[in-house]
């Protein structure tokens, strides 16, 4: 019976592997048994910060938030508390562009908020 060296699909399962490393430093992106191991971790990883990111995003929205609202002598929670009893339904992400690129827009929102209170 003759051996069987797996050549194709080995070689196929390799190639996937490799491409997947490639960039990475040294052997990780050279030798097999290494490229598993990075390839692995790399994606776990990517796997946890997509679900990171999201929260991360969150969290600087709010600080910007809370910065951009302190010179009219509020503080964020007030702000966002204004804003749900005025009906005013933008995101925080809207909230923290506007912020950052459109003060004066800001500015007629935070007296919207300002005016619920």
């Amino acid at each position: 019976m003759p051996r069987a060296k797996r050549g194709f699909k080995a070689r196929r399962r390799h190639n996937r592997i490799l491409k997947m490393a490639k960039g990475y430093r040294g052997a990780h992106s050279k030798l097999f048994r290494s490229a598993i191991e990075a390839v692995h971790r790399g994606l776990c990883y990517a796997y946890r910060d997509r679900k990171q990111r999201k929260r991360a995003f969150r969290r600087l929205w709010i600080v910007r938030i809370n910065a951009a609202v302190r010179p009219y002598g509020m503080n964020y929670s007030v702000f966002i508390n204004g804003l749900k009893k005025a009906g005013i339904e933008l995101d925080r992400r809207v909230l923290a562009d506007l912020a950052i690129y459109d003060q004066a827009a800001f500015a007629q929102v935070v007296e919207t908020a300002r005016g619920q209170l």
